[in-house]
């Protein structure tokens, strides 16, 4: 019983911090960062009506909640003239005039 109490009183101080949903400030060079803009960008794509592709141009906001893999990113993100099913967005060209759009 004596054990238990101190494993009891290092729970009631710990859980608030670990159980915190606070959001920090995530460095957007990290890899884990990269991987996470990467799914983020294709969950885009995949879920859009459009048939054109989009594709990065710039990170904003880069955030992580605390002990967690949870991401909150403001991204800037231009129509391009691929299709997005073809295979290499990143090197198509943005389109322009009438068809132009970031979101």
């Amino acid at each position: 019983m004596l054990l238990k109490v101190p494993l009891l009183l290092g729970l009631i101080a710990l859980g608030p911090p670990v159980c915190s949903s606070k959001f920090v400030d995530e460095s957007k060079n990290t890899q884990l960062f990269a991987i996470g803009v990467e799914f983020a960008m294709f969950q885009f794509n995949q879920a859009q009506e459009d048939e054109y592709a989009y594709k990065l141009l710039w990170v904003g906001r880069s955030q992580r909640k605390l002990f967690s893999w949870n991401y909150l990113m403001d991204l800037n993100m231009g129509r391009t003239v691929c299709k997005k099913h073809d295979e290499d967005i990143d090197n198509c060209p943005l389109q322009e005039g009438p068809g132009m759009k970031e979101v």
